[in-house]
């Protein structure tokens, strides 16, 4: 069974954080693991965003979301946005991603915000609506990404 908590608790799983998510988006924008880094260290400095949720089990580090002002530039009035949702591949079709996708838009409830949005790329679409997120948009911005709101 496998646990979702702030990641200001489990600051210990920024490394690998860090990696995975330059990895899987950043990397290939021309950022550096060092620009990841430094957002983490924004997500622990007491502001409300940007935050992160860290899943894990008595095994170790399962995934990540995190939680923004905004992670679509075409559509900057949506606020906030769960973004780099990521879950190991080995751990992946266990609730994981439902588990961090929740959550995080759990804490933007508690933080206020009626919605919390999301975007991502088509073959996902299913993934977001089988929990309850809805379509708001299709083919947005260079990458054609759909956005969904909760």
């Amino acid at each position: 069974m496998h646990q979702v908590s702030d990641y200001r608790d489990h600051q210990d799983f920024g490394p690998i954080i860090a990696d995975r998510t330059w990895n899987a988006w950043w990397k290939d924008a021309g950022l550096y693991l060092s620009d990841v880094t430094h957002h983490l260290t924004e997500m622990v400095d007491g502001r409300s965003l940007p935050t992160a949720l860290v899943a894990h089990d008595e095994s170790g580090y399962l995934g990540s979301a995190f939680l923004i002002d905004c992670d679509l530039e075409e559509r900057q009035q949506y606020k906030p946005w769960v973004a780099a949702v990521w879950v190991e591949e080995t751990k992946r079709k266990r609730g994981v991603g439902k588990s961090l996708v929740e959550e995080a838009a759990k804490a933007a409830a508690e933080l206020g915000y009626r919605v919390s949005y999301i975007c991502c790329h088509k073959e996902l679409e299913a993934f977001y609506t089988a929990f309850g997120w809805s379509v708001l948009e299709r083919d947005v911005g260079p990458l054609s990404v759909l956005s969904f709101e909760f």
